[in-house]
């Protein structure tokens, strides 16, 4: 099944705090900040919203074509992302700038603190859907990525009939309130965690109530709390995976929706999607990276099982076994 996945290609730098920053920030002083954490490890890994989702979305048997800029140092990412299945024919690659970078650091609660540079992202908004989406394309997404190409490609995906999943994320705080009404007209879904979404509320005006107007689906993450799906009002809580351990949340959200990705396009129900997501979430967790976890098909459907037993066991190739998958 073939998806398009626009976003961003960075090169992650990870550190971890091994302290907690509520210790550090004095609430009074935060006009003048000036705080130091002294991390206790670095590791620079391949990472940015449509690498990672391509990712994870290619290791549960889709066929992702990235959209994205990456800069001149990008070549050994490209070809890792084609080497496990991605298609990189949307990738343009930017001689001048060098590939987009964060710089993430976790604290003991999972906090997060990041700083990024854009670099050859700010190129990405020139590129056209319509010459790098290709046939036979059955869903996108549009993920956190320069501004103007987060303008640009929901309104190329409505001309190009190609149904699209809208995930500001990261991009929320440069988008407009007029930015995100427009990104969210003819969504085939909305996804954020707890915060994004309010923070879309805020921006926006629009109520959970005028969000559904829009929106046939709205997705919401709260971490270890699992997930939602609003379907038009008709409200599925999902559990979260249980994981094997808890190495680091980085890049759980974006493994998550390609859990989203694989169950939208087979048609799954939200139960079953949901819990597609939290799965491939909980493999990201596990691992110090964004692309450091592997699976097979068959790995994979054998660990929904323990994960999930009071649900319908998945087949080698994620289909459902039996009847009553709903």
């Amino acid at each position: 099944m073939s998806v398009l996945v626009s976003g961003s290609l960075a090169f992650d730098h990870i550190m971890n705090f091994p302290g907690y920053f509520k210790d550090h920030i004095l609430p009074e002083k935060v006009h003048l900040l000036n705080v130091s954490f002294l991390v206790d490890s670095l590791m620079r890994q391949r990472g940015g919203t449509a690498g990672n989702v391509a990712y994870s979305a290619a290791l549960l048997g889709l066929r992702p074509r990235v959209v994205a800029a990456a800069g001149r140092d990008a070549g050994d990412y490209v070809a890792a992302l084609a080497a496990g299945g991605v298609d990189v024919g949307g990738v343009r690659v930017v001689e001048d700038d060098l590939t987009a970078s964060a710089f993430i650091t976790t604290d003991r609660a999972d906090n997060q603190i990041t700083g990024f540079y854009p670099g050859a992202m700010r190129r990405a908004g020139e590129q056209s859907l319509r010459d790098v989406a290709g046939a036979g394309v059955e869903l996108a997404i549009v993920c956190a990525d320069d501004p103007a190409a987060m303008r640009r490609f929901p309104r190329e995906c409505r001309d190009l009939g190609i149904p699209y999943i809208y995930d500001p994320a990261q991009g929320l705080p440069v988008l407009s309130g007029d930015d995100l009404v427009e990104g969210l007209a003819g969504a085939r879904a909305l996804i954020g965690n707890d915060y994004e979404l309010a923070l879309i509320a805020e921006k926006t005006g629009l109520d959970r109530a005028a969000l559904r107007e829009r929106v046939p689906l709205i997705v919401t993450t709260f971490g270890a709390e699992g997930s939602e799906f609003d379907a038009c009002g008709d409200v599925a809580r999902i559990p979260a995976a249980p994981p094997e351990r808890l190495v680091d949340p980085t890049g759980a959200g974006d493994a998550y929706r390609a859990g989203l990705l694989l169950g939208l396009t087979r048609g799954f129900p939200p139960a079953l999607t949901g819990r597609i997501a939290a799965q491939a979430a909980t493999y990201a967790v596990e691992q110090i990276g964004t692309q450091a976890h592997h699976y097979t098909a068959a790995e994979f459907a054998a660990r929904f099982g323990r994960s999930f037993p009071d649900q319908p066991p998945l087949s080698p190739d994620l289909i459902p076994v039996g009847a009553g998958a709903d």
